[in-house]
């Protein structure tokens, strides 16, 4: 065979070069490489020269041009990675092309570069040497080439970069079969991870595990295995080769191929080949970059399940002795770095030593009598607490989380070494429970520097700061457990220092400059989440006790009682000038009476008059001028108060009826104030309400009667025809928002004329106007029937006392209420219609839109703050755009209260879906002018709707659920597609001039309706996997698949939602569409139907979105979803099969020949690779791959990943299309 000729078909007279031939090629490629890459050439030329290269990657000689270039050292790295690259092209895209001839000559190519590497070659070129050995390996090893890891031995015994070029092969090889999804490696099976393990493996262990393994094909060479050789390796090197450069770039290589392969070779043969102690020794090492692998690796290793006594007593307990412990505390302080002056290397050295240190510490979880007594507790423990109190909460959090599964644990939770740190524990948790995320951005404390650097958005960071805080709470819940008087008196009387030195070195309260997040109001509200954990952990010590039947509880609990009783009355007779410490304050105290202290009568009456008291006087504070948010503090703890008096009333109904005239008399007097209104009288009264609803020592008759009397200026207002006749029409309905003269007023004031509403005063009239307006609004009886309805079904039971008593009460009213309530939603949504503003003349047709625009805050893309954004609304509010919010504000008053009406009475259950011509009427109202609405007025009828369709009884769905779903997704449906389409129209003509900032509001607010929307289709259609696999017949989800009508329009937007640029909500979808598959494969008229759709629009929208590069991180979840098509369908229908043809590239061999391979798979990851083999031309490409840029950033571990969910999903970036099919979205025309 021709050394440098790939062979031909046609034999030796028939080759496709002669070497004339390709020495021209070659030389062409070279001038063409020269072109590219010289500064000089002009961009056409540059072009040309790109263009020829991609030309010659198609030639059946490429790989031969490709090894010439490649093995040429005399040639640049850049024409020789050209070369490999080519090499590269053929095995990928070629491979089952070619003869075995051929096949074998390729591999013979890259044997000689790999064994003609040397230590002056770029470490790319021989990465890519590397990964052509893979790539070869990947298609032939076990099948025609068997003598691999002979090769791999020989090659060992080479230079230094040979051994490199070695680890390299095997750590790509061991990623490939065991790490990332790979295509290839996937379609192989189980043969590539079998022949690994074997190589692997000293032969004597895998004669121990696998005594009945296959020896009939023999891949491996030698008996050691290559854990033993990189062992040894590393032992050489830590004890004679550091201070060799090239040994120390070889033995760092090392160490990153045992984290490869640590997380799945055998256990044992990582014991008996000495790698634990190989990893710590490089530990000790003045090596960061082998300290950082060292400890990845051990990360990877105690992250694995399924360890056996013998391997916790060979791999885990060693890093408990007393050396190796001292070993990880001196790592451990030498990593740790200042948070003025990040060093990056070592920051992420630290953070990946506290993720493994946190695997580690999960074997302490196990039976007491299996750990040794030779291993040093104390001291890995305190090793533990100096991580926790890390500056850094990004360090902390894994092993704050460990010390919650240590609290815990039966085994060491009651050690002395594990009591003797719950002191050092609580202090720290308690320092932490400070709300990070209310700190200023340019805040100097050391925790928000750190989560600066490590989170970019603050979605997740508030996400990642949620789950710090509750671990923080459980550890102290934990504490409270094991020591309750102790605890519980300590944090009383440290929560006292707190409140003695609350303002030291803090000026006065000045409402102008007031902020709901001072140090102070920080500082009470960490110390009393302190508190509630520690109650929360009090409360589950007594249950405890009580089901032991302990009868010395009772000595504990008695002082305890008394001293938080006594600690409560101390707090309430203290005084607040802040508004926003006065209401955290009444929270807590209510939170004690209506759980620690519940059932204590003096308490709860006390506790009743002292909030009463409260929002007295927070009645009297008056109103500062240029002081929003001050003023609104004070509004809002009032409001507050107000609130926990029905928490009260609804916790302890019994007790305040003992003192009820008292209680009557207090509100009262409260509600005859001046300045009280209609709502907060409401509020009040509701009080009563709740009180004589369910306290049970009450007269029955007497009951009805009083609750008759609290809501009947409700039913009056409601039984009143003048509100009947004013919402028969649109101007009916705006004169009962005060709105009838709106229209001439804006024409009157040219208000199309003005560019900035913001900047242009109201006159009299439109003060006036306003004014009409708030009033108007306050009159609806929307508000007060909330109040009432909804306090009486809140924390109702069916068939108790209290829910029938709602129902007796308020069913004979429903009749009466219900047709307005629903009219006035109608005609709510009609005012974003601007047909309905008809008195406007054709100029002003625009004004609609303008004044029904939100202005919303949004955090991470508007700027300013939260307060600042509120205090600039405050500022414009008698202003043109004050009059447009007020219009604004009444109509969204009037959507979200029905809204809220509909739901409580959902509550009522019969009541409200028995009830004739419901389900009709609701749609109408809601659905039918609903097109006009914005984005973010859409969203309050996906807040509304989803809960009263889930409370519908069973025997109602029948009637209810399907025309609600019908009119619901069809406008959700077009509603959300055209919205998406008008975003990416508008991205595509975007220039500089732009206003940046609203498009990414707009966009921002699209996606979280986008998965609103993808939210309740799971909710509705996705399986509970909690309860079984099979659907309960009673579900939800039985009945929507068993309903044709209601399930069409469901699967039409899911189809949709597949194409909208959203990856979250495309990934929803995939699992909730594969979920669906079973359900429709039985010959049944009802399912043929829906399985001809999913065969089709279906696959073929997962095609298209394959193809978009847009989707290239979610390929994985659409390949499944194909390939869970294509086997559940492609038996019962030839659709699938004739798409696939239709496709560009596809012949009918290829196509059947990977159904029969689908078919034959089996389970998910192969069925996947199969699909992705066959679409891998059609797949998009991302922008690094179309760029060849190398994806840079930060690594972030699982578990760090782990610690931000909950996250709100970023803006995406824009995404260009695959130049190489741009027209497969229309392929199917």
């Amino acid at each position: 065979m021709n050394g440098t000729n790939l062979p031909s078909n046609g034999g030796d007279h028939n080759r496709a070069y002669q070497a004339a031939d390709a020495s021209h090629t070659d030389a062409q490629i070279l001038r063409a490489l020269e072109l590219i890459y010289d500064p000089r050439s002009s961009n056409e030329h540059r072009q040309d020269a790109s263009h020829y290269l991609e030309q010659i990657k198609a030639q059946d000689q490429a790989p031969n041009h490709g090894y010439v270039l490649a093995a040429n050292k005399l040639h640049s790295s850049v024409v020789r990675h050209y070369g490999l690259s080519l090499i590269e092209n053929a095995i990928r895209y070629r491979w089952t092309g070619y003869t075995a001839e051929q096949s074998l000559a390729l591999r013979e190519w890259v044997l000689k570069l790999a064994q003609s590497v040397a230590q002056e070659d770029p470490v790319f070129i021989r990465n890519k040497i590397a990964q052509l050995w893979v790539e070869i390996a990947k298609r032939s090893w076990v099948l025609d080439w068997m003598d691999m890891d002979e090769l791999l031995v020989r090659l060992w015994n080479g230079s230094v970069c040979q051994k490199e070029l070695v680890l390299e092969i095997l750590e790509t090889l061991s990623e490939n079969s065991f790490g990332k999804e790979d295509t290839t490696t996937a379609l192989r099976g189980t043969e590539l991870s079998k022949a690994c393990v074997e190589i692997f493996t000293p032969a004597q262990i895998m004669i121990d595990h696998f005594p009945r393994r296959d020896t009939s094909i023999n891949v491996r060479f030698g008996g050691e295995g290559w854990l033993f050789r990189i062992s040894e390796l590393l032992r050489w090197y830590n004890q004679e080769g550091q201070n060799n450069p090239e040994l120390q770039t070889c033995a760092v290589k090392a160490l990153s191929t045992l984290k490869s392969v640590i997380y799945w070779v055998i256990l044992k043969a990582i014991a008996t080949t000495n790698c634990i102690q190989r990893i710590c020794e490089s530990l000790t090492l003045s090596n960061q970059a082998m300290q950082l692998v060292a400890v990845e690796a051990l990360y990877r290793l105690y992250h694995r399940p399924n360890f056996t006594d013998d391997d916790i007593r060979d791999l885990v307990w060693p890093l408990f002795e007393h050396e190796t412990v001292n070993t990880l505390k001196t790592l451990y302080q030498w990593s740790i770095v200042d948070a003025n002056d990040i060093d990056e290397e070592k920051y992420l050295l630290c953070k990946r030593f506290s993720d493994m240190i946190h695997n580690v510490a999960q074997f302490l979880d196990t039976k007491i009598d299996a750990i040794p007594p030779n291993i040093d507790l104390p001291n890995f423990l305190d090793l533990l607490v100096r991580i926790v109190q890390n500056e850094s909460l990004h360090v902390s959090i894994p092993v704050l989380h460990s010390w919650i599964q240590i609290l815990d644990s039966k085994s060491i939770g009651d050690s002395p070494p594990v009591m003797n740190l719950i002191g050092p524990l609580l202090e720290i948790c308690s320092q932490r429970l400070l709300r990070y995320e209310a700190l200023p951005e340019e805040s100097s404390v050391p925790a928000i520097l750190f989560l600066k650097e490590d989170i970019d958005t603050i979605p997740e960071r508030h996400a990642f700061l949620g789950n710090y805080a509750r671990f923080c709470k459980d550890i102290v819940n934990c504490i409270v457990q094991k020591q309750p008087f102790e605890a519980i008196i300590h944090i009383l009387d440290q929560t006292d220092q707190v409140l003695v030195h609350l303002y030291d070195g803090e000026p006065p309260i000045n409402p102008q400059t007031y902020s709901k997040t001072s140090i102070p109001a920080l500082k009470l509200d960490a110390q009393f989440s302190v508190i509630e954990a520690s109650l929360l952990g009090y409360g589950r010590w007594r249950a405890h006790q009580r089901a032991k039947k302990d009868e010395r509880m009772a000595t504990v609990t008695g002082p305890i009682n008394q001293r938080i009783q006594q600690w409560c009355a101390r707090l309430m007779e203290l005084s607040f000038e802040d508004p926003t410490i006065l209401q955290r304050v009444v929270n807590l105290i209510v939170e004690i009476v209506g759980t620690t202290l519940k059932g204590n009568t003096e308490t709860v009456i006390w506790v009743f008059h002292s909030t009463l008291n409260t929002m007295k006087n927070l009645r009297e504070i008056p109103t500062q001028p240029k002081a929003y948010i001050y003023n609104e503090a004070v509004a809002e703890s009032r409001r507050y108060c107000g609130h926990q008096l029905q928490r009260l009333a609804l916790h302890g109904a019994d007790q305040l009826m003992t003192a009820y005239g008292d209680i009557e008399l207090a509100v009262s007097q409260y509600c005859q104030l001046t300045n009280v209104d209609q709502q907060e009288r409401d509020r009040c009264i509701s009080v009563l309400f709740v009180i004589v609803q369910r306290a049970a020592n009450i007269d029955q008759p007497k009951r009805e009667a009083r609750l008759e009397e609290f809501i009947a200026h409700v039913v009056q207002q409601w039984q009143d025809p003048a509100l009947s006749n004013s919402l028969c029409n649109f101007a009916g309905f705006c004169e009962l928002l005060g709105l009838s003269n709106l229209q001439n007023y804006l024409v009157s004031r040219k208000v199309n004329q003005i560019e900035d509403w913001a900047t242009a005063p109201l006159d009299d009239e439109g003060q006036a106007l306003r004014t009409q307006m708030e009033t108007a609004r306050e009159n609806l009886p929307l508000r007060s029937t909330k109040t009432f309805l909804g306090i009486s079904v809140e924390r109702t039971e069916p068939d108790t006392p209290p829910y029938q008593v709602a129902i007796a009460l308020w069913s004979k009213y429903l009749p009466t209420i219900l047709p307005n309530l629903l009219q006035l939603i109608s005609l709510a949504h009609s005012f974003s219609d601007p047909a309905s503003w008809n008195e406007l003349p054709l100029e002003l047709r625009g004004i609609p839109a303008r004044v029904l625009r939100d202005r919303y805050w949004q955090v991470g893309i508007s700027s300013g703050s939260r307060d600042d954004f509120y205090s600039q609304i405050e500022e414009t509010k008698l202003t043109m755009e004050g009059l447009a919010s007020t219009i604004r504000g009444s109509l969204r008053i009037v959507r979200e209260t029905s809204y809220r009406l509909l739901y409580s009475m959902s509550l009522l259950g019969n009541t409200l879906y028995d009830y004739e011509g419901f389900p009709e009427a609701l749609a109408r109202a809601v659905f039918s002018d609903a097109s006009a609405l914005t984005i973010h007025q859409t969203g309050m009828i996906l807040a509304g709707l989803p809960p009263i369709i889930h409370s519908c009884p069973p025997h109602a769905r029948a009637h209810f659920v399907p025309p609600i779903l019908i009119a619901m997704f069809e406008f959700l449906d077009q509603k959300v597609s055209t919205e998406w389409e008008r975003i990416e129209q508008r991205k595509a003509a975007s220039g500089s001039n732009d206003n940046l900032v609203e498009e990414m509001k707009d966009e921002a607010i699209l996606r979280q309706l986008t998965n609103t929307c993808v939210g309740f289709v799971v909710r509705l259609l996705e399986p509970d996997s909690s309860v079984s696999s099979k659907p309960s017949p009673s579900s939800l989800r039985a009945f929507i698949l068993a309903t044709p009508p209601a399930l069409k329009p469901l699967i039409l937007f899911c189809t949709h939602a597949l194409r909208m640029h959203d990856s979250r909500a495309c990934g929803l979808i995939t699992r909730v569409l594969r979920s669906l598959l079973p359900a429709f494969t039985d010959p049944t008229p009802d399912a043929a139907p829906v399985r001809e759709f999913l065969a089709s629009d279906v696959l073929k929208a997962c095609i298209e979105s394959l193809h978009d590069p847009y989707f290239v991180d979610i390929q994985s979840d659409l390949a499944l979803l194909i390939a869970g098509i294509l086997a559940a369908y492609a038996a019962h229908t030839h659709t699938p099969r004739l798409i696939l043809l239709s496709l560009p590239g596809m012949t009918v061999p290829g196509v059947d020949a990977a159904l029969g391979r689908l078919m034959e798979a089996g389970e998910g990851r192969r069925q996947k690779a199969v699909v992705l083999k066959l679409l891998e031309g059609l797949r998009g490409v991302s922008v690094s791959e179309m760029g060849r840029l190398p994806r840079e950033g930060r690594g972030r571990s699982k578990l760090e990943e782990r610690y931000e969910q909950g996250s709100v999903q970023g803006l995406k970036g824009r995404k260009s299309s695959s130049p190489e099919l741009g027209g497969v979205a229309d392929m199917f025309a």
